[in-house]
């Protein structure tokens, strides 16, 4: 995250500012909700957004008995710390940490294309309705943000390090629940200030260029109590602490040690999970990863060779990580995609051994956060072209999140027009469910 980029979201915000005279984070009010059916287990979300949609069975529901028309090369599946439960052969680090992860073998939506697909499992909602919901994201900010109590520095709603773009995460909620996105890559050094070095901006130029815009800026001089003036003020502060005051130091990964940025992989991926891990300590309540590479048309093999081990690292040692600070009973890991690919293997021209989109049946996993591990929740066909049994769709997943975060899933949404929308599907949506997820894990 650049000190551009940052100055450019403050400048962005200030129109809503000086109508609002609100400061750049505030928050609107949450709405009221009825107590939750039970205390709030969870206090934050890492997502794990593997964008395009990874393969089941390549990852966490192997079928090396379907054949190579299946399964491909990875015929060896990795036996986990947790007896019964196999994973692909190059998740090791993720097999050593079996006991504290379920994987959800029962994914199902029936979509097959990006945006409608990223847009159901991001929010919870079906498609179709002429309401467009907020993600998850958006509404744990609104729930759990400032309105709610949270005094952190970093925004409540991060995204690692750039927007999707699949779909609108802020929803009718509008941009003030807008993920804020850090851009940048963790990988470098340093991170924060990546895009500012690069131009030769050094933090003695930046306070000498802001005291000489405050030396021209003569409304302010005369009008300083002005509320308006006194909003943009309070803008600009938080943008300038978050680059050049305690909130920077968030950012560097260089108070890590060498060996744990080594464990976590020295990655864009890797240095993302152990960025997520710093956030989770200053409690900010959502962290997106949104983690490129995964949409496998072509070369899909090739791909995983170095996909999956990448991903082994960050998300094996994040989870590990998690444990070992005493954050991973109060943090939700929730790794996944808009859907799986297909199980066969698409060996024909042009695809030469690609796999394409599959909402029929695909998996996720969840740890942490009141979420048991060591289980499997679902099962997929001899082949993986079918769930057999314990469907689990969209709204199962994500109202399970909600409850364990203490939000009430029957709680109303702000609409700006006053329409009628909630947290979740309503029971007269007569849903396909197969129940909340907490509830039997």
């Amino acid at each position: 995250m650049s000190r551009r980029r940052v100055i450019q979201c403050a400048l962005g915000g200030s129109a809503s500012v000086l109508l609002s005279n609100q400061p750049l984070f505030a928050e609107t009010a949450a709405p009221a909700a009825t107590p939750p059916p039970r205390p709030a287990r969870a206090k934050s979300v890492i997502q794990i957004w593997l964008w395009g949609g990874p393969c089941h069975l390549d990852t966490f529901d192997p079928k090396p008995e379907a054949g190579t028309d299946y399964c491909g090369p990875f015929g060896k599946p990795l036996e986990t710390k947790v007896a019964g439960i196999r994973i692909n052969e190059l998740l090791p680090v993720l097999a050593s940490q079996a006991d504290k992860f379920s994987i959800l073998r029962g994914m199902t939506h029936g979509i097959n294309a990006h945006e409608t697909a990223s847009y159901v499992m991001q929010t919870g909602h079906p498609e179709g309705d002429r309401i467009v919901y907020p993600s998850v994201g958006a509404v744990v900010s609104l729930f759990k943000g400032r309105a709610a109590g949270y005094q952190g520095q970093i925004p409540p709603y991060i995204v690692l390090t750039e927007p999707q773009g699949r779909f609108s995460e802020a929803g009718f909620l509008g941009s003030r629940y807008k993920p804020f996105a850090t851009g940048g890559n963790p990988a470098k050094t340093p991170f924060a200030v990546e895009g500012i070095v690069a131009e030769g901006f050094s933090e003695e130029r930046q306070r000498a260029r802001r005291d000489l815009l405050h030396r021209m800026d003569t409304l302010a001089k005369d009008m300083p109590q002005h509320p308006a003036i006194a909003a943009m003020r309070r803008c600009e502060d938080d943008a300038y602490d978050l680059i050049l005051g305690n909130g920077a130091k968030t950012f560097d990964l260089n108070q890590e040690t060498p060996e744990l940025r080594d464990k976590y992989g020295r990655s864009t991926f890797g240095q993302s999970c152990l960025m997520a891990r710093r956030l989770v300590e200053l409690g900010v309540p959502y962290i997106t990863i949104n983690y490129k590479g995964w949409d496998t048309h072509k070369q899909h093999f090739q791909i995983m060779r170095r996909q999956l081990p990448e991903m082994d690292k960050g998300v094996g040692t994040l989870i590990e990580d998690l444990a070992s600070h005493g954050l991973l009973d109060s943090t939700i890991v929730w790794w996944g995609g808009e859907f799986g690919r297909t199980p066969k293997v698409q060996n024909e021209s042009p695809w030469n051994g690609g796999r394409s989109h599959y909402g029929k049946a695909f998996c996720s996993m969840v740890a942490g956060g009141g979420f048991k591990g060591g289980q499997v929740v679902g099962a997929t066909d001899a082949r993986g072209e079918e769930v057999a049994s314990r469907p689990i769709y969209p709204w199962d997943l994500v109202g399970s999140i909600y409850e364990l975060l203490g939000i009430d899933t029957e709680a109303t949404l702000p609409h700006p027009l006053g329409l009628t929308a909630r947290v979740m599907p309503g029971k007269e949506e007569k849903l396909k469910s197969g129940g909340r997820l907490h509830e039997i894990m």
